[in-house]
C-alpha cells in the first residue's frame, strides 16, 4: 500500500512524515517520532495507556489511524514539559506519590489535562469521570485524584499571584 503525507503539529511543532494509512497514531508516535511515554496497553480503547490529546481532547490513540491527525494539534506527555519544567499535574503527581510503575501515568495526566482545561476546578466526582477510561493497576486511584486536586489548587494559586 502506498505511504501518505502526514503534517499536524506534535507538541507545539510542525511535523510531517510518511506513513501507511493502516498505521495506528500510536505506533507513529512511538516509531516514528520516538515519544514512549504513549504506552500500548489493551489495543482495544479500555485501558488508556496510550492516551494522547488531539486538539486538547483525550483519546486512546490505539483506535486512531495516523492519518486522521493531518492538519490537527497532538499532545503527548512529553508535551507537557515547558522549558525544563515539569507541568502542575505532573509536578502534583510526583509529591502526591500517584506515581507507583507509571504504566497508566501518562494517560492519567493527559485525561487530567484535558478535563482541567475544559474545567479549571472540577468536583471530585468529574474528576473520577475524567479518568474512568484509565486504568491502575497500582495505586487504587486515590492518589491519583488527589494529585488532580492538588494541581487543581497549584494552579488557582498561580493564576492569583
Amino acid at each position: 500500500m502506498e505511504e501518505v503525507k502526514v503534517s499536524f503539529i506534535l507538541n507545539d511543532e510542525s511535523v510531517s512524515v510518511e506513513v501507511d494509512p493502516r498505521k495506528r497514531l500510536l505506533d507513529m508516535l512511538r516509531e516514528d517520532f520516538l515519544l514512549t511515554g504513549v504506552k500500548e496497553g489493551c489495543s482495544i480503547g479500555e485501558c488508556g495507556a496510550c492516551t494522547v490529546l488531539i486538539d486538547g481532547k483525550a483519546v486512546t490513540s490505539c483506535l486512531v489511524l495516523a492519518p486522521q491527525v493531518n492538519g490537527h494539534q497532538v499532545t503527548t506527555i512529553e508535551g507537557l514539559q515547558k522549558k525544563g519544567e515539569l507541568h502542575p499535574l505532573q509536578e502534583a503527581f510526583i509529591e502526591s506519590g500517584a506515581v507507583q510503575c507509571g504504566f497508566c501515568t501518562p494517560g492519567m495526566i493527559l485525561a487530567a489535562k484535558a478535563l482541567l482545561d475544559e474545567n479549571p476546578r472540577p468536583t471530585r466526582e468529574e474528576i473520577k469521570t475524567a479518568i474512568s477510561g484509565n486504568l491502575c493497576r497500582c495505586t487504587g486511584y486515590e492518589k491519583i485524584i488527589k494529585a488532580i486536586e492538588t494541581a487543581v489548587k497549584n494552579l488557582e494559586e498561580r493564576a492569583v499571584k
